[in-house]
């Protein structure tokens, strides 16, 4: 079940999963109405706005921890160690491509460690 948040003229305005001040309703998963709702362009448009949003977030997060460790304010080792894998694998990724990172939305090639 999801619980919707209706218009005035019954069309669905919001969609969550948890209860919500102002929904009006819940919904099955499987009703055809939330399906169509869930496959609207606006919806499409959102989330794929929303995944590029992410993608550029990691980079700043990558940057961020950059920073962090380069000024001391933590060392890499404090990070998790899944954390460190991923970071250390994407800088790898990054420096294989050499002179392409700039291609691909890298303003400049930061390095973590």
């Amino acid at each position: 079940m999801v619980y919707v948040q209706r218009g005035p003229e019954g069309q669905l305005l919001r969609v969550e999963h948890q209860p919500f001040e102002g929904m009006t309703e819940q919904l099955a998963m499987e009703s055809e109405e939330l399906q169509t709702w869930l496959t609207r362009e606006e919806v499409r448009d959102r989330l794929s706005r929303l995944k590029d949003s992410d993608l550029e977030l990691i980079r700043v997060l990558e940057d961020l921890v950059g920073v962090l460790v380069e000024r001391g304010v933590i060392r890499y080792t404090d990070l998790p160690l899944a954390a460190q894998r991923k970071l250390q694998e994407r800088a790898e990724v990054r420096a294989g491509l050499g002179g392409l990172s700039g291609l691909l939305g890298d303003e400049e090639d930061h390095h973590l460690i």
